[in-house]
């Protein structure tokens, strides 16, 4: 079995982050049920906005026409992200991004489980046009992660080759993908991905 870090894609171009939040619990039994409902969380993508909290953007599941499905994620599902500002004219006003890999490895029994969901900018799947509808490429990708080592529980979020999406875009998308991946770049999107991981362990129901 592969670790779960093991599992991201390589870096090879753009920029790398990294966003993680951990919290130890007293027994294998107490750890193993924290997962579960924090992996839970993870694959619940239409509540993400809550266990990030105020402020945070907006993700909706959507099945591959672009329409909003209340399930569980699902590797093939698309998700929308919404993000606080001006949006893209490729994709309406939002982000879009298709979960190319969910996988599920471990159990109560092993020293790590883990499910991790990889995602990748892609087209407005409600469109014909093939346009990324993103501000990065689809270079691209951001990984959550929500593990348990030993008595560990942890969250992550990683975004691997990040690279602005300022070419097959209208003016106005050149303009505005280059400044939000700058943000990134300097480390603006930080709280975001900081408060979801936080909320995928901490969040009280």
């Amino acid at each position: 079995m592969k670790t779960a870090m093991e599992q991201l894609p390589k870096q090879e171009t753009g920029r790398q982050t990294d966003f993680t939040h951990e919290q130890k619990l007293e027994d294998v039994e107490a750890a193993h049920q924290a997962f579960v409902v924090s992996a839970g969380r993870l694959l619940s993508v239409n509540n993400w906005h809550a266990y990030a909290g105020a402020g945070s953007a907006k993700f909706t599941l959507c099945n591959n026409q672009g329409q909003e499905v209340e399930v569980m994620a699902e590797e093939g599902f698309f998700f929308s992200i919404n993000l606080p500002g001006p949006g893209s004219d490729a994709g309406d006003g939002q982000e879009w991004v298709m979960i190319e890999k969910l996988i599920s490895e471990g159990s109560a029994h092993t020293a790590e489980e883990y499910v991790l969901m990889t995602v990748r900018p892609v087209p407005d799947p409600r469109k014909a046009d093939e346009t990324i509808a993103h501000f990065f490429k689809d270079v691209s990708t951001s990984t959550f992660i929500v593990r348990r080592d030993g008595l560990t529980v942890s969250a992550g979020a990683h975004g691997r080759n990040e690279t602005p999406n300022n070419g097959d875009v209208d003016l106005h998308d050149k303009i505005r993908n280059t400044a939000i991946a700058l943000m990134a770049r300097v480390g603006l999107s930080g709280p975001q991905w900081q408060k979801l991981v936080n909320g995928l362990i901490d969040y009280k129901e």
